[in-house]
C-alpha cells in the first residue's frame, strides 16, 4: 500500500524524534554489550588494537584464586546483608506505620544515609571503626571489653564491618518502600481481623506479611544486585584487604580494567557477574509463583 505525503512526512518526524534514544542505545549499550564480548576472547590493554587470544581469558580468571575468594565474599555479603536489611527494614515500617509525633522527622533521618556522599559516609565509619579511640571500640571498652576487634584489619570482622556499614546505607530505602506498601493494605482487614479476636502477631503473620509479599519480592531481587555491585564502601574502607578478605567482584573487574589495563580479564569477570545477577533474579522469578500473594 502506497504512503501518502502526509504519512510520510508523519514517519520522517517519528524517526527524528527517536533518532537520539536510538542512537544513544547503539552507542552507550549495543555496541558496549558487543564489544565485550569481544575482548573476552582478546588482550587489550587501551592502548594497542585488540589481539585475539582465544579462552586464555576465561583460564586465567577461573584458575584465579582472588577471583574465588571474591565470589565467596560476595556470598557471604548476601547471607549477612540481604535478610539483616529486609528484616531491619521491614521492623521499622512496621513500627513507624502509625499516627507518631514527628514521624516526617523519622521518615526524613531514615533515607538521609541514600542522599549522603558514599564516600562521606565510608569517611565517617572509617573513624568509627578505628582500632584505637574509634567510638565503637571506645564504647566497648566502657562496657568492659577490654581487647575490642580490630574492625577493619582484621580479616573475620572486616567482612562484618563492611555489611554493617552496608546495611546501614540501604536500611532507609527499602523502609520507605515498606513503608508505602503498608499504606496501600486495606484498614477493612484489620478491623475484621480485630473483631474476631486476633492479636498484633497474628494481624502481622495473617495479613501484614502476605499482603506485602510482592514488596517483598521486590526488596530481596533489589538487595541481590546491590550485593552483587558492592564496590565504593570496601574500596573506600578496606580496599579489599586485609588479605582480599573484603574484596567484591566489582572490585575485581575494576582491578584488572584500571588497574592492570587487562581489559580481557576484567571483560570475563563482568560476564559472570551479569550471569550471576541473571540466574539469581530467574531462580527469584521462580520462587515468586510459590510465595508471593497476587
Amino acid at each position: 500500500m502506497k504512503m501518502s505525503r502526509r504519512q510520510k512526512k508523519e514517519n520522517i518526524f517519528s524517526y527524528i524524534f527517536i533518532g537520539p534514544q536510538l542512537i544513544g542505545f547503539l552507542c552507550f549499550v549495543a555496541f558496549p554489550l558487543f564489544f565485550s564480548i569481544y575482548l573476552c576472547f582478546s588482550y587489550w590493554n587501551f592502548i594497542d588494537l585488540p589481539v585475539y587470544v582465544g579462552g586464555e581469558n576465561f583460564a586465567a580468571v577461573f584458575r584465579d584464586p582472588i577471583f574465588w575468594k571474591s565470589m565467596g565474599n560476595t556470598l557471604i555479603y548476601i547471607c549477612i546483608v540481604v535478610p539483616l536489611t529486609l528484616l531491619t527494614s521491614l521492623i521499622l515500617a512496621l513500627l513507624t506505620n502509625r499516627k507518631l509525633p514527628f514521624m516526617k522527622f523519622y521518615r526524613a533521618a531514615f533515607f538521609l544515609p541514600m542522599v549522603t556522599s558514599t564516600v562521606a559516609i565510608s569517611m565517617v565509619w572509617l573513624f568509627i571503626y578505628q582500632p584505637y579511640g574509634g567510638v565503637l571500640n571506645t564504647i566497648l571498652e566502657g562496657i568492659g571489653i577490654s581487647n575490642p576487634p580490630h574492625w577493619l584489619q582484621d580479616e573475620f570482622w572486616a567482612r562484618f564491618a563492611v555489611s554493617i556499614v552496608m546495611i546501614w546505607l540501604k536500611i532507609g530505602y527499602y523502609y520507605i518502600i515498606f513503608d508505602a506498601g503498608l499504606k496501600n493494605i486495606p484498614t477493612e482487614l484489620y478491623e475484621a481481623a480485630e473483631i474476631d479476636g486476633a492479636n498484633a502477631f497474628t494481624k502481622i503473620k495473617n495479613i501484614t506479611l502476605p499482603m506485602l509479599s510482592s514488596v517483598m519480592f521486590f526488596v530481596s531481587v533489589m538487595l541481590f544486585i546491590d550485593v552483587f555491585n558492592m564496590f565504593n564502601e570496601v574500596y573506600i574502607m578496606t580496599a579489599g584487604g586485609p588479605n582480599y578478605s573484603t574484596y567484591t567482584l566489582s572490585m575485581y573487574i575494576y582491578f584488572y580494567a584500571f588497574t592492570e589495563f587487562d581489559m580481557g580479564r576484567a571483560a570475563v569477570a563482568s560476564w559472570v557477574l551479569f550471569a550471576l545477577v541473571g540466574v539469581v533474579t530467574l531462580i527469584q522469578f521462580k520462587v515468586k509463583k510459590r510465595l508471593v500473594y497476587e
